[in-house]
């Protein structure tokens, strides 16, 4: 199944490469197609190399279709929109404006028209259609966003927001609502050569809505069929100045949503603001300040046993809708907030000095039963319960300093990188836990159960601060790239514990990459890579009673890129050989604790398409296969065994298509599928979790300044396990969920 969803996306791009180069109209957020942001440089400053996109107008619509402005020359900005599906440059993958093409490392780029079509409900759906990335594998679940990369977690070290980590550990989470997102940049593969602690799987950069030169005025109200209502806004725009004093630009997007969820007493409420300004006193010089406030109040996911989630017990299977926890009990609340800049001067014609910088803060309280497995037997059908509470503290500060050189030693033409950046990390956990009551799965009975109260069995502030320095330059001869970058970095990292021994370590260690690609005139870009990694750990493993070591990592990496002269898309294809050491898992004999493996090997094959076909035509597609292993470890045992919750196929194809004129201006429809392999729920590997096949359509209709849309995940209601992580912890995934919106700007 998984085979044919990717052939037949990439035959379809490929029967379409003499297909003129035509854009979809780049209609995001249900606005018409605003022009980008565009900063024009002095006629004799030499900017960073851009791509221009010449746009055809598409053709006059029924008087009561979207009146859209033609986008024409069309100036990719790798920190703004994209037209359509297709993202032609980054900075994701080096950290300077390079074209996807030319940079010897996986990159896909999700951009907001996508998000929009598609309408995910947090952030991890939105990578749902991305290969080498599985995105929401704990199920349904409110609480945060978990993804797998090449078969590795990667959420807690490897989440960034402009170019900035922000670092999870324990339940101190951050979150992203999907509202304000312009772009999601992933990563594949070692990427802490320039980005410091992060796992060598690869990383996901949000990139943020940022200030427009157009007006922007938007609303949009919606809701699911379960009761879950949001109301969002987006406005922005230029503020006049006096004569000489340079551009400013506002934009504020907020959104608040609130309701029911699939799952009995879970509720899903949460409130957003972000405020942004930008000022442009000249051509060369940008400066803008990114703030966010968030909110969110929902309850903890059920943690089901194996028999009676996938397969049956003796009273058969367990609703998807009953909650395992006690109403009177449970509660998940987070608050959030950010502020940060990110300031660009153009020195001279050769030289660019960028400055990013985030102050973060979060604070989270965790209480809730959760489920140990069958108290007794499962034909009995009760619950082991366990009362756990938890409430972590968060604050995270972010610098990096980045000076870009380019210049000429004869034939050869190099981008220098200069970075040094710093990041401090500190959090106060508490976390109780005590037995509690048991629940009858068949006939639960709940029983007002007071917060965990006791004593904690941990108490601590975790710190740690990083120092590093990174070098890069990449060397151009003709068509051909070279890639060198180096990296040092010096971590400390301290557990005030409070109940307990104190204990401190510090590290230094170099990581390093080079890759090396070549364009032909044909679009063709055959590449290789290796890059090591370095991830230092916040955490203590209490079975050895010391901080945990730091992740290492290296991977070998070859593979092609293809975008065939004259078509708007592009094909991937890489191979890979990736290895992790010091692996963080969960230990199997507490689940509330984790423990480090010796090694985990993951080994295998992408696949991916990207195109806008012809105006208004637009699809997307991935095919992922890989083998993961446990390569080292004490317990030998496991070595050979695949770690659990990692499915090892993946697939998926996305198209969308809006009418352009005639009688159907403006109605549009969009549907997909989604193969997601079989996975392992114990060390063993002696019990299996179904592959799952999943579709999701949409049908929407834009009129004048209006835009209606109906959106359904799931639409066959598949019920599934999602994965499991133990044998005693297994998550239902979403069930049908359909989404009605209603947007207009102004």
């Amino acid at each position: 199944m998984g085979l044919s969803v990717a052939s037949g996306a990439l035959a379809l791009g490929l029967m379409s490469t003499n297909v003129s180069a035509q854009q979809s109209s780049a209609t995001i957020a249900g606005e018409s197609a605003l022009p980008p942001v565009v900063v024009n440089s002095p006629k004799l400053r030499r900017a960073a190399p851009a791509a221009t996109r010449r746009v055809r107008a598409a053709p006059a619509a029924a008087a009561r279709a979207p009146q859209s402005k033609p986008v024409q020359n069309f100036v990719e900005n790798p920190r703004g929109p994209i037209v359509g599906y297709v993202a032609n440059r980054s900075m994701v993958g080096t950290k300077t404006n390079t074209a996807i093409n030319q940079t010897p490392q996986s990159v896909s780029v999700i951009g907001a028209e996508q998000i929009r079509d598609q309408q995910p409900g947090k952030l991890d759906e939105v990578l749902r259609y991305t290969p080498g990335i599985l995105g929401g594998y704990f199920g349904t679940d409110t609480r945060a966003d978990w993804f797998l990369i090449r078969g590795f977690q990667a959420n807690p070290d490897s989440f960034f927001l402009d170019g900035l980590q922000l670092f999870s550990t324990s339940y101190a989470t951050w979150k992203i609502p999907p509202a304000n997102i312009e772009r999601i940049e992933v990563l594949r593969g070692p990427s802490a050569v320039l980005y410091g602690g992060s796992s060598p799987a690869g990383l996901v950069n949000v990139v943020s809505k940022m200030p427009p030169a157009e007006p922007i005025r938007y609303i949009e109200t919606g809701v699911n069929n379960y009761g879950n209502r949001y109301v969002s806004f987006d406005v922005g725009g230029p503020i006049a100045t006096a004569p000489g004093n340079g551009q400013v630009l506002y934009r504020v997007v907020g959104q608040a949503k609130a309701g029911d969820t699939q799952t009995d007493y879970v509720k899903d409420d949460s409130y957003f603001i972000a405020p942004s300004l930008t000022w442009k006193p000249d051509a060369d010089t940008s400066f803008t300040v990114l703030a966010s406030a968030t909110k969110t109040e929902t309850n903890s996911s059920n943690f089901l046993p194996y028999v009676g989630s996938v397969v049956d017990a003796p009273y058969g299977r367990i609703r998807t809708s009953l909650f395992t926890g006690e109403p009177s009990n449970d509660k998940w609340t987070r608050e959030q907030e950010m502020i940060g800049y990110q300031f660009e001067r153009n020195v001279s014609d050769s030289v660019t000095f960028r400055q990013n910088a985030r102050y973060a803060h979060l604070d989270n309280t965790v209480s809730g039963l959760y489920g140990f497995g069958y108290a007794t037997t499962a034909a009995a059908g009760d619950l082991m319960r366990g009362n756990f509470y938890a409430h972590n503290v968060a604050d995270q500060a972010n610098l990096d300093n980045q000076l870009e050189y380019r210049f000429n030693t004869g034939v050869l033409s190099h981008t220098a990188l200069f970075g040094l950046d710093l990041k401090h990390y500190s959090l106060d956990d508490i976390q109780g836990f005590a037995m509690a009551n048991s629940l009858n799965l068949v006939n639960p009975v709940y029983t007002p159960t007071a917060q965990f109260s006791g004593t904690p069995y941990q108490d601590a502030t975790f710190t740690q601060k990083q120092l590093g320095t990174y070098l890069q330059d990449q060397i151009r001869l003709g068509r051909l790239t070279l890639v060198l970058s180096g990296r040092n970095d010096w971590v400390k990292t301290d557990n005030d514990n409070h109940i307990g021994a104190s204990l401190s370590r510090d590290d230094s260690k170099f990581s390093g990459r080079a890759g090396l690609i070549y364009n032909f005139d044909n679009g063709l870009a055959p590449y290789v890579s290796y890059a090591t990694s370095f991830n230092p750990i916040v955490g203590t493993n209490f079975v050895l009673n010391q901080l945990y070591l730091p992740e290492t990592g290296k991977q070998t990496e070859v593979g092609v890129k293809f975008q065939p002269n004259g078509f708007d898309g592009h094909f991937g294809v890489a191979l890979f050989d990736l290895k992790r050491q010091n692996v963080l898992t969960t230990d199997p004999n507490n689940a509330l604790q984790s423990i480090q493996t010796g090694e985990v090997t993951s080994r295998g094959l992408e696949l991916e398409a990207v195109a806008n076909l012809m105006p208004g035509f637009k699809v997307t597609g991935s095919f992922t296969t890989y083998n993961i292993f446990v390569s080292k470890n004490l317990d030998s045992s496991l070595i050979g065994t695949v770690p659990t919750n990692t499915p090892r196929q993946l697939a998926s194809a996305w198209g969308d298509y809006t009418f352009q004129s005639g009688p159907l201006a403006g109605f549009g429809f969009g549907g997909g599928v989604r193969y997601v392999g079989m996975s392992f729920a114990d060390t063993a590997n002696t019990l299996t979790v179904p592959a799952y096949v999943l579709g999701d359509a949409a049908i929407h209709y834009q009129w004048q300044n209006w835009r209606l849309a109906l959106n359904v995940t799931n639409i066959s209601d598949e019920v599934y396990v999602g994965t499991c992580q133990t044998v005693t912890a297994c998550f239902y995934g979403d069930r049908r969920r359909a989404v009605a919106s209603l947007g207009y700007k102004w």
